[in-house]
């Protein structure tokens, strides 16, 4: 019996090859650049992400496109996803660059395993086979595990480093084990195929409900939804601060397109069932994200459990199982990760060489400092919260909406609860930046690409609040 092989179509996975070449150039290229010349590594990386780009948007596809035996899917989704990741790293390289050279640890490492993160993100939008799933997931995790341990002279980032480790690996071992057990039931590992099985199985099948629990316990942890968020504020705390805004980012946008891959189009005949998981989750990370983040007083722990509810936001459109919930949660996540990084970026701004202003006090009079940081923080902070102008209030309010259309006024009810609770924490920052006394009068210095890429991320925010249009169609469009 004569088997064929075909050659599958590279052409779909163009950006993927493109960021893997031009990782391995930058890795080789790093070895020849002396310390003083670190610069050409970085920008070799922004180049990279840029040239990439390019790539994902000329070779959009007009219609979804499947390739490597039905592993790789190439829509509009992904095109969206994988832009707003290249934007949101390219900015966290920027950012970061100061701050990796004041503390001796501007290293090529740090841009060769960013990109390898990036690569991995782009990997995890694009899957659509259970191993592609996992090949993208670990080669993010991967990655970020190691630039968490990047400064190996602080004990915190060490200890950070192990923790996320240990439980990041715990995580992918129940995401494995759930996505076995579908296939053993199923008999496929491509994520279209599941209906029919599943189907003909029965939705309430033990070993099916059984697999669904483990995988959405692992989508979970890879969010950060309580109670699976015990490693967010530690790891948030202990990493580098350019560490911290990566993680906080752009594997967001990532973890979200694993939801809508994995629980929308995989395992969407089993809606009714992991709907009611993701309320619990969403419910449970509104509390106790906005509840806890009052009693911080580090500004880095505070923003993590401010993640945690953002993440609770993010499941509420996706349970709401509707186009127009999809819809939101994509608004939200992309905006998102465009605030937090910015925030994270005035930590960055405001710390020097042995100092770390990541305490709610470093803000203290940041008004007199700086009357323009100060305004830019404050629009950030406000989409945050959800304060009109800003993107951060339409994109509540668009899950707010998916959430009552199907009849759920209750849950919506309960997030808004939550948020007047969240806009206390909030408005602390504002208190601080605008009514306290500074405490060092030690003048601020910014280099101008990072002044006006932290004034295009916070007037962005604006803009995107008075004119949400543009982006809401993009992402309408992307699930079209």
């Amino acid at each position: 019996m004569t088997k064929t092989f075909t050659i599958p179509d590279f052409m779909p996975a163009a950006p993927e090859i493109f960021m893997l070449s031009m990782v391995c150039v930058v890795l080789i290229a790093d070895l020849f650049v002396s310390k003083e010349n670190r610069i050409v590594t970085y920008a070799l990386a922004q180049l990279t992400l840029l040239a990439t780009a390019l790539i994902t948007i000329f070779l959009a596809p007009g219609e979804t496109v499947y390739t490597f035996s039905g592993t790789y899917i190439n829509d509009s989704l992904s095109v969206l996803l994988k832009v707003a990741i290249y934007l949101v790293t390219g900015f966290v390289f920027l950012y970061s660059r100061s701050y990796l050279k004041d503390r001796d640890i501007f290293k090529g490492e740090f841009y060769v395993l960013g990109l390898f993160a990036v690569l991995g993100m782009m990997v995890m939008v694009s899957a659509h086979n259970f191993l592609t799933v996992y090949l993208g997931l670990e080669l993010l995790s991967l990655s970020l595990y190691a630039l968490v341990a990047m400064h190996r002279n602080s004990m915190a980032a060490s200890e950070a480093a192990m923790k996320y480790f240990i439980l990041g690996a715990i995580a992918s071992g129940m995401l494995l084990y759930g996505m076995s057990m579908i296939y053993g039931v199923t008999g496929t590992l491509d994520i279209t195929a599941l209906s029919k099985p599943i189907l003909e199985r029965g939705v309430n099948d033990i070993v099916l409900a059984f697999g669904l629990v483990f995988i959405v316990v692992g989508l979970a942890f890879k969010l950060g939804a309580v109670p699976f968020h015990m490693w967010i504020p530690d790891v948030y705390n202990g990493a580098p601060t350019p560490v911290t805004m990566l993680i906080g980012s752009a594997p967001k946008i990532a973890g979200f397109a694993l939801v809508m891959r994995m629980l929308a189009d995989g395992l969407g005949d089993m809606s009714a069932s992991w709907q009611d998981m993701l309320m619990i989750l969403a419910v449970l990370s509104l509390a106790v994200g906005n509840i806890i983040a009052i009693a911080q007083i580090n500004l880095k722990r505070m923003l993590a459990y401010s993640t945690i509810s953002h993440v609770g936001f993010l499941l509420l459109g996706i349970l709401s199982g509707t186009q127009q919930g999809y819809t939101a949660s994509i608004f939200y996540v992309i905006t998102y990760a465009v605030t937090a990084m910015g925030g994270f970026a005035l930590i960055i701004i405001l710390s020097r060489r042995g100092f770390e202003a990541d305490n709610l006090t470093d803000l203290k009079g940041l008004n007199e400092r700086s009357r323009w940081l100060a305004f830019m923080m404050l629009l950030l902070i406000f989409s945050m919260a959800g304060v009109p102008p800003t993107v951060g209030f339409w994109a509540k309010l668009l899950v707010l909406q998916a959430v009552i259309n199907i009849d759920m006024a209750w849950l919506a009810g309960i997030a808004v609860f939550f948020s007047v609770i969240g806009a206390y924490y909030y408005l602390r920052v504002i208190k601080f930046m605008y009514f306290d006394k500074p405490e060092t009068e030690e003048p601020i210095v910014l280099t101008t690409d990072v002044n006006i890429a932290f004034s295009a991320n916070s007037l962005a925010i604006l803009a995107f609040g008075i004119f949400p249009g543009t982006l809401l169609a993009a992402c309408a469009a992307a699930l079209a």
